[in-house]
């Protein structure tokens, strides 16, 4: 059983994981975010910090060793004075003895693709950035380098409204691939640079996210990137922003004449306007297809030309189904604002980054839709909708699941009635464990991977599945397309999808996010009994919901009924017949039908996470 869970747990890991609209358009505007919504602190107006990123990196690709130079203004949006700020210098997690290695070392249930490999780095092989020098605004600055955090005392504190300019060097070398970024993957890419360079961390509202990395995933300030990469004139390289000299580069990328430098390097030059990351790849042999969507983005794809016949094939026969992608997500959740998104070769499973992902490539064709599938949905839950992902992992990854699960069902014409079926599988494993933990938990604190992994996949999608049992499939249509108008370039937390579902349906529902992600209350309902037309229904678990019921009378009619629940103060649209509510604290409740009952199920189109479904019918 554990074999099998595990593997359960690993194959939701590799489903997960994070240029312009021609090759003629350099420089496209900046994607425009919408007016600002409600604060999600209640306390003051929302705001959110900026910052504009501009990088000069010469990259060695003998010794993948890198140098960089970092000009950073920073906009200072909140109301707070700041003393000191901080940056992430990921790389530096992928040596001995670094937090991440002795984590992977000692839970329960490492992820097999880290495992004790770390450990064994030799110094060649490890991945460090080391801050050179940094000053403010001309002024050296004193800072330390703790694990993969820098810690820096500012010269003069950063006072609300006023924008400073950070000026870095830094050297860094790529580590050998193991978690997301690094040299060489399984599949051979030769560089999966994301989370390469000094990040600075991000201050809002609760304050600072200086977390170190130690396994989890991201979260950044928003701004613009100008990143010039000078390296190995053979490397073809993909990912966020829009290329700027596509003429001097040439590699699939030049829209006439190619003026390439005469030298062993090329520099690319790339902006990307409106993000909170910065990743690329480079590999020599990369294949780079390019695809239009209809009224929408460039699709860029590359893939190594070493994959063998078969798989090549699935790269090209992937790529219409990666347009219906785009065309899904941008119908059911809003537009993608950005025009262009790179799939690409690289990585260890899938990832989601600004603009592109990065997969590995050798998988069967239908893995290979569906890690695009989820990787691209990131794109609006992530990096557009950027929500902390240590703290509220499950509103990305959970969101993304369940949106990529009904885009595969679609595009590979599966046929499922419910394509978030598994998930619920999952989660109701989860909750019958012993396992589980809420949903408020860090995701660096989980005990076991596993229970991290349906927690965040499983039981974010049901979140979302479930969420639309309860106020209606249209209204939560609705709800999501709102959330994303609202929040889209924000930085969303659990409060904002869930007022925005009161918004949208006119329920209360805040005890739905109290009891679903803020505890391990479990949902379970039973009939108790059912004598001639009297049905007596009972709650065990903790946690309220409204109930759907269908009954079957000994006449062979079938009639549904919907026992609102009080707390919501009102019902969601429904042609079943409403009976009267039902208040949380009395464990039972009674009604009578019009006619002799032969039986009766709860929740008939399974979209109630009843943890025991044995007593749901009778």
């Amino acid at each position: 059983m554990y074999r099998f869970l595990f593997a359960l747990f690993c194959v939701v890991l590799l489903w997960a994981c994070g240029g312009a609209k021609t090759n003629t358009v350099t420089n496209p505007p900046a994607p425009t975010p919408p007016i600002t919504p409600e604060t999600p602190n209640t306390v003051s107006t929302y705001w959110q910090q900026h910052v504009d990123y501009k990088m000069a990196i010469d990259m060695d690709v003998n010794t993948y060793q890198y140098k960089g130079k970092q000009t950073l203004v920073y906009t200072n949006n909140s109301p707070d004075v700041l003393n000191r700020v901080y940056y992430h210098l990921y790389f530096n997690a992928f040596q001995p003895g670094s937090e991440m290695d002795v984590r992977s070392r000692t839970i329960a249930d490492p992820d097999p693709r880290v495992g004790d490999r770390i450990s064994k780095l030799k110094p060649d092989e490890i991945g460090y950035i080391k801050v050179r020098s940094l000053k403010q605004n001309g002024l050296v600055l004193n800072h330390e380098t703790v694990g993969t955090v820098l810690e820096v005392d500012l010269a003069k504190p950063i006072q609300p409204g006023e924008k400073v300019t950070f000026d870095m060097i830094f050297d860094a070398q790529v580590p050998v691939q193991i978690r997301r970024s690094g040299r060489n993957n399984k599949e051979g890419v030769a560089l999966s640079m994301a989370q390469w360079y000094p990040k600075l961390a991000e201050y809002d509202f609760e304050g600072w996210h200086a977390d170190p990395y130690i396994g989890r995933e991201f979260h950044g300030v928003w701004g613009d990137f100008d990143v010039k990469l000078t390296i190995d004139k053979n490397y073809v390289v993909g990912g966020s922003g829009y290329l700027q000299n596509p003429n001097e580069i040439g590699h699939g990328y030049e829209t006439g004449t190619v003026n390439r430098p005469n030298s062993n390097k090329l520099t690319w030059h790339f902006k990307a306007p409106n993000v909170h990351d910065f990743t690329w790849a480079a590999d020599p042999d990369y294949i780079h297809d390019i695809m239009e969507v209809p009224n929408g983005p460039t699709l860029h794809f590359f893939y190594k030309s070493t994959l063998d016949a078969e798989r090549k094939a699935y790269w090209k026969k992937m790529q219409p189904k990666t347009v219906e992608l785009m065309q899904f997500f941008s119908e059911q959740i809003g537009a993608y604002p950005y025009d262009q998104y790179s799939v690409i070769q690289g990585g260890d499973g899938g990832m989601e980054y600004a603009m592109c992902t990065l997969i590995t490539g050798v998988r069967s064709y239908g893995s290979l839709v569906g890690v695009t599938a989820h990787e691209m949905a990131h794109s609006w839950f992530q990096f557009v909708l950027a929500t902390n992902e240590a703290k509220h992992e499950w509103m990305d990854e959970g969101f993304t699941d369940y949106y990529s699960d009904a885009a595969v069902n679609l595009v590979l014409k599966q046929g499922k009635k419910n394509p978030s079926a598994s998930a619920y599988t999952n989660y109701v494993y989860l909750a019958n464990s012993g396992a589980e933990q809420p949903l408020t938990t860090h995701a660096d604190r989980y005990r076991f991977n596993q229970a991290y992994g349906i927690a965040a996949y499983s039981k974010g999608a049901v979140f979302l599945a479930q969420l639309g049992y309860i106020i209606g499939e249209d209204n939560l249509k609705k709800t999501v397309k709102k959330y994303y108008s609202d929040w889209a370039f924000k930085h969303p937390t659990p409060n904002s999808i869930i007022r925005t579902a009161e918004k949208v349906s006119g329920l209360e529902l805040d005890w739905y996010l109290i009891d679903f992600a803020q505890t391990t209350n479990t949902i379970d309902y039973g009939i108790r009994s059912v004598e001639g037309n009297t049905i007596t229904l009972e709650r065990i678990g903790l946690m309220p919901m409204p109930i759907d019921l269908r009954v079957t009378y000994t006449d062979g009619a079938v009639e549904d009924f919907y026992i609102p629940l009080q707390m919501m103060r009102g019902e969601k649209p429904t042609s079943a017949t409403i009976i009267s509510d039902w208040a949380w604290a009395y464990p039972t409740y009674t009604f009578k039908t019009s006619k002799a009952v032969k039986g009766v199920e709860i929740d008939p189109s399974g979209l109630l996470a009843d943890v025991n479904k044995t007593n749901n019918k009778k």
